[in-house]
């Protein structure tokens, strides 16, 4: 029941990414953004390392990636567009790449340990014993260990007596021939 919902939750964050990168601005080129700054069309900027984000004249969201050597801010000051910056590498967009990039293996990181849960050779550990599907809670009596007495059998005594006959019968068989027993 987990892996559905695991699915689900992917799909949905990814759409979620997509969605929020598409929306928030038009994908432009270096060459084109310098060339709307000379034209006068861009209204302000934001600078976080070397991606940048802003508006046009007409309220367009833009977005685009700046080489490192670049007079781009003073090009900007010339022009009178509003400028604001940011720290490269901002948090939210770290963890959101992250988690995008880790999801994924997420259900198969499962599989792997459900799997060996199931195969014996899980480590889990409840009331002292190793917990695993098919591992059996059998043990093996030996001589040395003791043996089970009738005694040491608690129960109903009609069963008691059906197995004492048992093994009467097991260490005698002919007197049960006798009397017609198979």
């Amino acid at each position: 029941m987990i892996f559905p919902t695991v699915i689900i939750l992917m799909i949905a964050v990814t759409v979620a990414h997509k969605v929020q990168r598409s929306s928030s601005a038009n994908e432009i080129t270096f060459t084109d953004l310098l060339s709307q700054i000379e034209g006068g069309h861009v209204h302000d900027v934001t600078i976080s390392g070397n991606e940048i984000a802003g508006h046009f004249e007409d309220n367009r969201a833009f977005a685009t990636y700046a080489p490192g050597a670049s007079d781009l801010v003073s090009k900007l000051e010339t022009k009178k567009v509003q400028v604001s910056a940011r720290p490269a590498g901002d948090v939210s967009g770290i963890l959101m790449t992250l988690f995008i990039n880790v999801l994924p293996f997420i259900p198969l990181g499962l599989w792997v340990y459900m799997s060996r849960q199931m195969q014996g050779g899980g480590t889990g550990v409840m009331g002292g014993r190793a917990m695993g599907f098919g591992k059996s809670k059998a043990k093996l009596l030996t001589e040395s260990q003791g043996r089970v007495t009738f005694e040491d059998v608690a129960g109903v005594d009609e069963a008691k007596e059906d197995l004492e006959e048992i093994v009467e019968f097991l260490r005698d068989p002919q007197k049960f021939q006798r009397l017609g027993g198979r």
